[in-house]
């Protein structure tokens, strides 16, 4: 049967109760004890006599009843204010039984009437103590004067005390029990109070606490502490999905081995930038490690993820030095096209007057054919200081993308690499010619740089309002400082190249207003990574 819900005064009145009933085995079983050890020692003691069987027949009664009401009460039964004074009422009759079985105003055991009164006061308070007292001293006094004056015969065989004495007894007596209630009175409204005051701070750290921990859990910030020797104690969810990892409790992490240089830094409020690997690659992190107690030597580190932050940095850095050279450039090659191309007509005209002179002719080859890739690279130059606007439609980038490999599969320079795709359906929004510029510049530095036997991976996808392509060969790892200029114009690691290709990809894309980003390794190869809106900004 299940127990009925309590309130919180019922389980104060419970845990009361509880002690109570385990404070009456103990006096019972103490009881028990003196009179095993009475019996014992006495060497003429024989059979029980009637008061030693009554004692013991007492003593089982009290094991029985508390015994069925200690299953009630864990039951959820009986914790009531009725049940609280059947259980004082209780304790007066067991105390009032033991007075008359050891001889009344004589008896040893009187005491256990103050006991009833500090339990009355621990379950009742102050009031039910009075009114224990009162009764305890009534039932003392009748019990007294019965026996005194023959009514009632205790089986110890008691003898009449004078009357003097008898006074003396009641009147102490009944002082006592009224002083007693009042002092356990007073002592259990006290402790109630305290109690109260205590369970309400309780209750406020603990709504304190789980503020804390709720404005900590959603802090964007990573935050993190550890004792003197490094041993993190206590990490953010932020902290967790920056550093890709959790320090195990049962083995709790180093803060050098998540961090590795922050415990070189100054302790101090102002930031520091560390770069750390994680598990999902390098990140920048901007951090203050700050001392949390000066004796303790604990920290508290508080980073935040400026990867991000310092791509578009280095972004912005690189748009500005295309927009300055593309000035440059569309200026000097506007001032080169037509001097190149008075040169050119006149290295004709000069290859039409010596078509008798080999020698000469050859020359005049020589200067049409070297007038015509100086008239390349400047067209180049002038795409990308002024590119056309994209003209951007609602296309399937998947097919345009496939069209595009298959277009290339025919180039010798495929011959011998296996070029693999995984084109999901995609729409978005581009030129697809445009579009098409940017995959064959990607895939075909791809293609030189892995050579035969190498790798090279085509992946379409869309993530959220953004459709993505990725590039992926296996050539290895570009060198970190090459990987910083790679989309800067002119700057090339081919004695072949012009430094333009990956020039004008970065201008597209930018003019699709996307992004274009390369991550590269030795283990896991290179990776550039094309994002385009799906959507206008209109739309969106």
């Amino acid at each position: 049967m299940p127990a009925p819900s309590s309130s919180p005064e019922q389980n104060e009145l419970k845990v009361k109760l509880t002690w109570v009933v385990v404070f009456r085995t103990i006096a019972i079983s103490l009881l028990l004890i003196v009179s095993v050890f009475r019996l014992s020692s006495d060497p003429q003691s024989g059979d029980l006599s009637l008061a030693d069987s009554l004692s013991f027949a007492l003593i089982a009664g009290v094991y029985l009843v508390t015994l069925v009401y200690g299953v009630l009460l864990r039951a959820g039964h009986g914790v009531t204010r009725r049940g609280a004074s059947a259980q004082v009422v209780g304790d007066l009759v067991l105390a009032s039984s033991l007075v008359y079985l050891t001889g009344a105003a004589d008896s040893p055991f009187v005491f256990t009437y103050s006991l009833a009164v500090v339990a009355s006061a621990i379950l009742l308070f102050r009031r039910g103590a009075f009114l224990t007292a009162a009764a305890s001293s009534t039932a003392f006094i009748i019990l007294s004067l019965a026996v005194q004056h023959g009514q009632l015969r205790p089986p110890t065989g008691s003898q009449p005390i004078s009357e003097a004495r008898l006074a003396f007894v009641l009147l102490s007596h009944t002082l006592a029990q009224f002083l007693i209630a009042a002092l356990a009175g007073y002592l259990a409204e006290q402790a109630s109070s305290a109690g109260g005051r205590l369970s309400a701070r309780e209750a406020d750290l603990k709504e304190l606490v789980a503020l804390q921990n709720l404005i900590v859990n959603a802090m964007p910030s990573g935050l993190l502490t550890c004792d003197e020797k490094g041993l993190i104690t206590f990490i953010n969810p932020a902290a967790v999905g920056i550093l890709g990892q959790h320090p195990t409790e049962g083995d709790p992490r180093n803060l050098e081995d998540v961090l590795p240089g922050a415990m070189r830094l100054p302790r101090t409020t102002r930031r520091a930038e560390l770069s750390v690997d994680t598990p999902n690659g390098k990140r920048v992190l901007g951090l203050a490690v700050t001392p949390l107690e000066e004796k303790s030597g604990s920290l508290l580190v508080v980073f935040q993820d400026l990867t991000y932050l310092r791509r578009m940095q280095e972004e912005l850095k690189r748009i500005d030095r295309l927009a300055s050279l593309g000035r440059v450039s569309a200026q000097l090659a506007h001032e080169i096209r037509n001097p190149l191309a008075s040169m050119r007509g006149s290295a004709q005209l000069l290859g039409d007057d010596v078509k008798g002179s080999p020698h000469s002719l050859r020359l005049a080859q020589i200067i049409m054919r070297e007038s015509d890739r100086l008239a390349s690279l400047v067209e180049g130059y002038l795409d990308l200081a002024r590119p056309p606007p994209p003209a951007r439609e609602n296309i399937r980038i998947d097919s345009v993308v496939g069209e595009t490999i298959e277009m290339l599969r025919a180039d010798p320079m495929t011959q011998g690499v296996l070029l693999e795709e995984s084109l999901s359906p995609v729409e978005g929004l581009a030129d697809a010619a445009q579009l098409r510029q940017v995959l064959i510049n990607l895939l075909r530095n791809a293609l030189v740089a892995v050579g035969k036997g190498g790798t090279v991976k085509v992946f379409v996808d869309a993530q959220g309002a953004e459709a993505r392509i990725r590039v992926w060969d296996s050539a290895g790892s570009i060198p970190a400082d090459d990987l910083s200029r790679i989309f800067e114009a002119f700057y090339t690691t081919s004695a072949e190249g012009t430094g333009l290709g990956l020039s004008t990809v970065h201008a597209i894309v930018q003019a699709h207003a996307g992004l274009i980003a390369v991550t590269s390794s030795q283990a896991e190869g290179t990776t550039f990574t094309v994002t385009l809106p799906r959507r206008s900004s209109a739309e969106a």
